[in-house]
């Protein structure tokens, strides 16, 4: 019976695993291929996994808020700072999501399955780039340190956080020439890392191709 609820609480989300990951950026941290990039200036972190502000309702992570890159991605991020900086020299990049582990995509993926919803999430037999290092979640904040408007929140999983529709939710009026500009501002910086946007949230980007960071690069369980 012991080993029975043992197995039963790994498999519980939410409250039940969050202290999973509570050591996790120590783990990450010996990883030789991975780079902390938590305290790089110009950047802001709004790990949305580590609180409740996000599409589960709960803490996710437990005490893990950090972001973790692979460091090719890491590399990247550097010119897209640039990029920002010399578009909006007083604003920054507002951090959401960097490295999640295989195990919190399950949890993530367990909740949406079989739902509407379930193709904002990679299920993580396939392998989300987030598990590999080489994703990225985030926004901008202003000159004030106030989140930049993009249309939606984060984790908003519907059409209006899609890129794709920009230009028809613009001409309705459902989204304004100011949220899709800021957007843009994003878009902008993050491509000159070479940083891929994705059409269905406005918030993710990939740092090489889903194909091939599955056939090069080490999942982080």
């Amino acid at each position: 019976m012991r080993v029975l609820l043992v197995i039963f609480s790994l498999l519980l989300p939410g409250p039940a695993r969050a202290g999973a990951f509570d050591r996790l950026a120590e783990e990450l941290a010996r990883n030789s291929s991975l780079t902390d990039v938590s305290a790089w200036e110009g950047l802001e972190l709004d790990v949305r996994y580590a609180t409740s502000d996000n599409f589960t309702g709960k803490n996710v992570y437990g005490k893990y808020a950090s972001c973790f890159l692979h460091s090719k991605a890491a590399e990247m991020l550097k010119r897209a700072q640039a990029s920002l900086k010399a578009q909006k020299p007083a604003w920054k990049f507002r951090v959401f999501d960097c490295l999640r582990p295989r195990r919190a995509q399950a949890i993530l993926w367990n909740i949406v399955k079989g739902t509407p919803k379930e193709h904002y999430v990679v299920n993580p037999r396939i392998g989300s780039v987030h598990n590999y290092g080489f994703a990225m979640d985030l926004s901008l904040s202003d000159e004030n340190g106030d989140e930049v408007d993009m249309g939606t929140s984060y984790d908003f999983f519907g059409a209006l956080a899609e890129p794709r529709y920009e230009a028809s939710f613009l001409k309705n009026g459902k989204l304004t020439k100011a949220q899709v500009a800021n957007r843009m501002i994003l878009r902008t910086a993050m491509k000159a890392g070479a940083f891929i946007p994705i059409s269905n949230e406005w918030w993710h980007f990939d740092g090489l191709p889903g194909p091939e960071v599955r056939a090069k690069y080490k999942i982080v369980e």
